[in-house]
């Protein structure tokens, strides 16, 4: 469509009951006390397994990020395998009930020890969820690893069993009771009391299971499941077990569907807007039943609170729903004076909250909360993106699903401060690659205002590992893309859908576009308010698969790969600069980079000399050293299919059609280590892995904040070897000039020009003392920085996120400990090995340094310095919590204690208030 597609609605910022009555649903954390036994080698593990997988022959794990994906291997299947009962789990997410699948006779696994409740398991681990099996280590070292550097050589592969025992209450007669996870890693499969109740291969999908059938209502009940997460099965770290929230879902047999509400609004003005309700009714009954609906609108303040009274109403209705039937219902309402959700900082994100009640013979058996967002969106192929009619340039990142130091284990506090981050750098866009987030992460976006692409596979028929997600993709791929869909659908955050990231289908004409159109379709069935699109590396603008999408989404071909002489001939991806080509092409549709850059630096570590170029590869002597496995902080130097933010920046700008940019990637992540695969973790974070600044941070915060004043000068100015030698100093500013001074003398006062992002000094004779940059704007004085030659190491100075920290030992306070001269400055260089100590009532989670080389556990109180700095992650400790009492006082309930010693220098102690709350405890 040429011109203007302007989709406008309303979107569900989560889909969870809070119950106020205890007769209506209840939705019950189920994440403590649960026992695991992981088998100490794949080989070894019991034989009830999903489906058989092909034998991986000779995979390297190292391969090019951007290789061609290939064509999936048969395998030869035999009768003892048990995805004929796992499959019927997804039959609500089938369209075509046709192809629904019918469950076969019999309970496989029944006679297995671990699924009876007689089983002892008293011997196995106890864990907590959120819990990811792989990140304690230990990491798997030298050549030919068992886990390589791009699955982050830590265990994830293998196959382990959770175990959880727990009882009903009496009042719960009568009552559904559902299994919801949020995350298992992977193919999950769930035995009730000895009963196989069914599973969900995919990793990253949500899922519910129907326990009722299976369900002691007296008497304990015993859940058993089983995770078997393959080998070479990813190309970045996928973690293992069940790392997202699992809860223990109690309705009526009447209520609101799993994720069974849709808003929409048209008609938006200052004055009104209409709403358009749609809430899907369960009855799992045998017999029909008749139920009055019942929704109101309530404003929601910036921390959740509900308004006193309801800001609107939708009619009552009366319903009757047959017996085993799911019945849909649309109503429609008027919101008056609606305030808009929109990104920060240029508008607020306002929300609301519809209360669903369902009542019966004048009694409500079933409450649901629906909050959500009132805003415009616009797609304007010569403009980008509008939101709520005011163009917002995507300043975009990618971020991978790990948490760092925690692993794949979801932690709210850990999510938030990655967000705060990014966010603090002129972050307003998040693409979640290549797979969907865990619910609070859209939560989190939507409350903080930051827009989302969702994505859902990195693979379809066509692998890049040998056991990765295409070979579920032909019987999965419907029920876990209306998952997705369904799950988020109407969060105000999410602004497109992805369906596939590099999928190898580009590549393959007519027969990939089908694929993408049928996926598209099945987006556009659940969802017809936002565009589909998926990222391209290799189709060009007039292939079939640019064609079949709502939106051009390009990785690196808007730049152009592998443009360097030396590159000519190679049987690598070389495109030349490409925006032209495709607004020429495609004139009726937005264009977006959906990845940028992969620019690589190791934070604090600067390599001569330094190119001249703007943008180059890493090489021996060019950036990189293959013997320290690190990069150059000068953030010149990008993979080789990749640019420098300065390139990126400039194509940008001399594109104005362009939506906007992300970034590979935000955060440094678990993986993945291009260029050096025998390390742990990435390169490419401008974030890194303990969640320190690099140098790149500044850069795109000069460009995506430029009314924040900021300077920001590197390298650091410890180098007693280079003196007399050129040490070029670079300057990062949100103003448009600078002059450098070193040791009072000026080096010089230059502008930015056209096309340039930096300020290089490139002829700097070193000498020890102070660096200081003055920055102007507009011809005025706009801000300083000064880099100081620091003496010799002293103590250690430790710092803390936040002076508060709850005390349900969820949250978490992020300590960094920073190795300090006697004028408490940070030595550059530093690597002292700090060790880590708490107080009894608090308990050390991880530490970590950025450092993507380093082995040591993250459980470790003890690491090394990287680059001057080591951080430590503490929480109460979790038989320490808090008791209910003060929490809406914020009264303090004690101190947690952190301190740090290392060798030859002063220790540090701060300390920690404890905030009472209540804990969601089982």
């Amino acid at each position: 469509m040429v011109g203007r597609l302007v989709l406008i609605w309303v979107s569900l910022l989560f889909l969870n009951s809070f119950p106020t009555h205890a007769e209506t649903r209840q939705r019950t954390l189920l994440n403590h006390n649960w026992q695991f036994y992981k088998y100490p080698d794949a080989h070894l593990a019991d034989p009830l397994i999903y489906d058989v997988r092909p034998t991986v022959r000779g995979f390297d794990d190292s391969v090019n990020a951007d290789a061609k994906p290939t064509e999936a291997e048969a395998v030869v299947k035999h009768a003892s395998i048990l995805k004929a009962w796992i499959l019927p789990t997804g039959n609500v997410f089938l369209a075509d009930e046709a192809k629904r699948h019918r469950r076969p006779e019999g309970h496989p696994g029944s006679d297995f020890p671990f699924v009876q409740a007689s089983f002892d398991d008293s011997q196995w681990e106890a864990v907590d969820l959120p819990h990811d099996w792989a990140i304690k280590g230990p990491f798997y070292t030298g050549d030919n690893p068992e886990v390589g550097g791009g699955m982050g050589r830590l265990p994830s592969p293998g196959v382990a069993w959770y175990r959880k025992a727990f009882s009903l209450f009496p009042q719960d007669r009568g009552k559904q009771i559902y299994l919801d996870i949020d995350g298992a890693m992977s193919y999950s499969m769930v035995w009730l009391n000895g009963h196989l109740v069914g599973g969900w291969p995919y990793g990253y999908s949500s899922y519910r299971l129907d326990l009722t059938p299976y369900i002691n209502k007296q008497g304990k009940n015993q859940l058993a499941i089983r995770l078997d997460n393959p080998p070479s099965s990813s190309r970045w770290y996928p973690g293992g077990g069940i790392y997202r929230n699992v809860w223990l879902v109690k309705t009526a047999p009447v209520h609101v569907s799993q994720w069974g509400t849709q808003i929409t609004t048209s008609d938006i003005s200052d004055a009104s807007a209409k709403l358009k309700l749609t809430v899907s009714i369960d009855n799992t009954a045998a017999h029909a039943s008749t139920v009055t609906v019942q929704n109101k609108v309530y404003e929601l303040s910036v921390d959740g609170q509900y308004s006193p009274t309801e800001v609107a109403a939708f009619p009552e209705q009366k319903v009757r729903v047959a017996g085993n039937t799911s019945t849909p219902i649309t109503l429609t309402a008027e919101l008056k004076d609606p305030k808009l959700w929109g990104p920060v900082p240029q508008q607020t994100p306002h929300r609301y909250a519809v209360i669903t009640k369902i009542i019966e013979n004048g009694k409500t058996i079933d409450e649901y909360t629906t909050p959500f967002g009132v805003r415009t969106l616009t797609f304007d192929p010569n403009v980008g993106v509008l939101v709520n009619h005011q163009p917002i340039a995507l300043q975009g990142v990618n971020q991978h699903h790990d948490l760092g130091a925690l692993g794949a284990a979801f932690n709210l506090r850990a999510a938030e401060r990655q967000l705060e981050m990014l966010q603090e750098m002129g972050v307003n866009a998040i693409r979640m690659a290549h797979n969907p987030p865990a619910p609070e992460l859209l939560e989190l976006t939507d409350k903080m205002g930051i827009l989302v692409l969702d994505e859902s596979f990195d693979s379809w028929y066509k692998k890049k590992t040998p056991l990765d997600f295409h070979l579920i993709f032909k019987d999965w791929h419907e029920q876990d893309l209306r998952a997705l869909v369904r799950r988020d659908r109407n969060h105000p955050s999410v602004i497109m859908w992805y369906i596939g990231n590099e999928v190898g289908e580009q590549y393959s004409g007519e027969e990939g576009a089908e694929v993408a159109y049928a996926l598209k379709n099945i987006v556009k069935q659940e969802d017809p308010t936002r565009p589909v699109t998926a990222s391209k590396n290799w189709a060009k603008a007039d292939f079939p698969f640019s064609h079949a999408l709502d939106l051009i989404s390009l990785n690196y071909q808007g730049e152009g790969i592998r443009q360097r002489p030396e590159f000519e001939g190679t049987e690598r991806i070389r495109t030349p600069p490409s925006y032209p080509l495709f607004h020429q092409q495609h004139p009726g549709k937005v264009i977006l980079s959906s990845e940028t850059a992969s620019a690589f630096s190791s934070r604090g570590v600067y390599y001569f000399p330094v190119t001249e170029d703007e943008s180059a590869p890493v090489r021996d002597g060019l950036g990189g050293n293959s013997e320290t496995k690190q990069v150059s902080s000068y953030e010149l130097h990008a993979v080789d299919f990749g640019s420098s933010a300065d390139k990126v920046f400039r194509y940008l700008d001399n594109h104005p059609y362009v939506a906007g940019q992300f970034v590979w990637n935000g955060w440094d992540y678990i993986g993945e280590p291009t260029p050096y695969y025998s390390s742990r973790s990435s390169y490419s974070g401008i974030i890194d892995l303990a969640g320190v600044k690099k140098d790149r941070f500044y850069l795109y915060q000069s460009q995506w904040r430029p009314q924040l004043p900021m300077v920001h000068i590197l390298p650091h100015w410890n180098w007693p070897d280079r003196v007399g030698q050129v040490t070029p100093v670079h300057v990062f500013s949100s103003g448009d000039e600078v002059e450098l001074f070193l040791n009072g003398q000026s080096q010089g006062r230059k502008r930015l020009h056209p096309n340039t992002y930096r300020f290089r000094f490139d002829n700097v004779i070193y000498e020890a003392g102070a660096l200081r940059a003055v920055a102007y704007k507009k011809g005025k004085f706009w801000a300083e920085s000064v880099v100081h030659t620091t003496d010799k190491a002293s103590s250690i100075k430790l710092t803390s996120d936040r002076s508060v920290i709850r005390g349900d030992g969820l949250d978490l306070v992020f300590v960094t400990a920073d190795i300090v001269d006697s004028e408490e400055r940070t030595i550059p260089d530093a690597s002292h090995k700090v060790t880590f100590m708490v107080s009894d009532n608090a308990q050390i989670v991880a530490t970590d340094n950025g450092d993507s080389t380093n082995f040591t556990p993250f459980p470790s109180a003890s690491r090394n310095a990287f680059s001057g700095k080591v951080l430590a992650i503490i929480r109460v400790k979790p038989s320490e919590r808090a008791e209910p009492g003060a929490a809406e006082k914020g009264e303090a309930s004690g101190f947690i204690t952190i301190s740090a010693q290392a060798e030859g220098l002063t220790p540090s102690t701060i300390t920690v208030a404890i905030k009472r709350v209540a804990s969601k405890t089982d």
